[in-house]
């Protein structure tokens, strides 16, 4: 620690913020092991010849402790320990068989490790959770170093009890995180950071696909400089277009890395998880505005349901490459204005976009949305919303199946997911805007503000006035 008042206070708020940031991934960890052990509340003895847990079928909605990872531990082979992709395939009504899954080769290869050495669905799941359960851990550390206190909502907010273990998410959202703290360090060149950010995305694609469309807003970052100070009022710095072709390269010759040796070895089985997410359908699994709003425009009879699937198909795609339009855009106005364009921000919005009109929408998707709502100085009361609309969803939605198994009224039920369906869609639009206006927060942990709306913030967290 510096010697004199002001040295003093220099390492008294070092120590601090090593103490809150040390907090922060401790309070992950408990939030870890609860989350774990609602999970585990449908796994245990008595098991059957299979392996799955006797209680499964009967208690996963009742108690809202079902989880893919535990339902997938049959029909893809998991238990017979098939090395994924390699001997698989899908037949013609979109069955997986032969060791292929319906995600990215990184996902497939977690699944695949998580199995080793387990017979049963509980270990599984135990398995499973010790993969991924430092990736939780890495992306609280790298939230706390950028948005100080904030990273609690990633840390000990309800969508990690709700969905750290319900799929193989935080891989994914561990390399977009990575990515924002590649760009947030000076220590390198924009150009390195760039690549190095891409090659995180590139990795986040070969888990989960959606970091993809981070990339391009990222180009744009590179390309207009970053946060490189104009020559003059009224200019611009020249644009880096050999630093925004490294930043595709890198993220194209990531995925293709990862991907090849997979298609190579058994191209079919590699495909089948792309053919298996082209052939599903909105259906009330998914959690989509298009189940629960165009649906019903819909008769019931086979031709209707033909007649909405081939509208969604098209619809879909269309509405989610126009608000990535829209956003990026936008993000083009604001470096128009501030000379700084905000990649983060930008990716944000498209992730709203995504998810707003993308035809599935399952519950753990929120894991995607909370680091944009740390880093980013979105309103609290806003943050909360979108929480008690997505507790509804966690929750409601699996209640509501029980509830339709037992022939009892589902009005109150239903009533709860179209709350959590159209409150989250509603707030989604909302934040894709919010997300293209607001700044970073800041990562001082003893800081008692976030920087104010036209402050702008630098790669660092620090604000200066326009």
């Amino acid at each position: 620690m510096s010697i004199g008042p002001a040295g003093g206070v220099l390492g008294s708020d070092r120590v601090a913020r090593r103490t809150a940031i040390l907090t922060v991934v401790l309070l992950c960890g408990v939030t870890l092991l609860v989350a774990f052990l609602n999970k585990a509340r449908c796994a245990g003895a008595p098991f059957r010849t299979d392996g799955r847990s006797a209680a499964f079928d009967y208690v996963k909605d009742a108690r809202v402790c079902y989880s893919d990872i535990q339902f997938l531990w049959l029909g893809r082979d998991i238990d017979q320990h098939i090395f994924p992709y390699i001997h698989g395939g899908i037949t013609a009504d979109g069955t997986l068989t032969g060791g292929a899954v319906e995600y990215p080769v990184l996902s497939g290869l977690l699944m695949w490790l998580g199995a080793l050495g387990a017979h049963n669905d509980a270990a599984f799941l135990l398995r499973s959770a010790l993969l991924l359960a430092p990736f939780a851990l890495v992306t609280a550390w790298l939230l706390a170093r950028l948005a100080g206190r904030a990273a609690l909502l990633w840390a000990a907010g309800p969508p990690l009890v709700l969905y750290a273990f319900h799929n193989w998410e935080l891989p994914v959202v561990c390399t977009t995180v990575a990515a924002a703290a590649v760009m947030a360090s000076t220590r390198f060149p924009i150009r390195v950071r760039g690549a190095l950010a891409a090659m995180l995305l590139g990795l986040g694609f070969c888990f989960k696909i959606y970091p993809a469309i981070f990339v391009i807003p990222l180009m744009l970052y590179v390309l207009t400089g970053g946060e490189r100070e104009r020559a003059g009022p009224g200019s611009r710095p020249r644009l880096d277009l050999g630093g925004a072709s490294a930043v595709a390269g890198a993220a194209v010759a990531t995925v293709a890395a990862v991907n090849l040796p997979f298609a190579l070895a058994g191209y079919n089985g590699w495909r089948a998880s792309i053919e298996f997410q082209q052939q599903r359908e909105a259906d009330i699994t998914t959690n989509s505005i298009w189940y629960w709003g165009l649906r019903p425009l819909f008769g019931s009879d086979p031709l209707s349901s033909a007649a909405f699937t081939e509208t969604v198909s098209i619809a879909s795609p269309t509405l989610i490459i126009v608000s990535f339009a829209v956003a990026l855009w936008t993000g083009w106005r604001r470096y128009a204005e501030s000379g700084v364009y905000p990649w983060l921000g930008v990716s944000g919005a498209m992730l709203c976009g995504f998810l707003v009109f993308h035809k599935v929408h399952s519950p753990q998707y929120t894991l995607w949305l909370i680091p944009f709502l740390v880093l980013l100085a979105v309103p609290w009361p806003v943050v909360w919303s979108y929480l008690a609309a997505d507790i509804a969803i966690g929750v409601g939605v699996f209640r509501y199946f029980y509830t339709l198994g037992t022939g009892n009224s589902v009005d109150l039920m239903e009533a709860v997911v179209r709350f959590g369906v159209w409150g989250r869609a509603t707030l989604l639009v909302l934040l894709f805007w919010l997300f293209l206006k607001v700044p970073m927060r800041s990562p001082r942990l003893t800081a008692v503000r976030d920087p104010e709306p036209g402050e702008l913030v630098n790669e660092t967290g620090s604000g200066t006035r326009r």
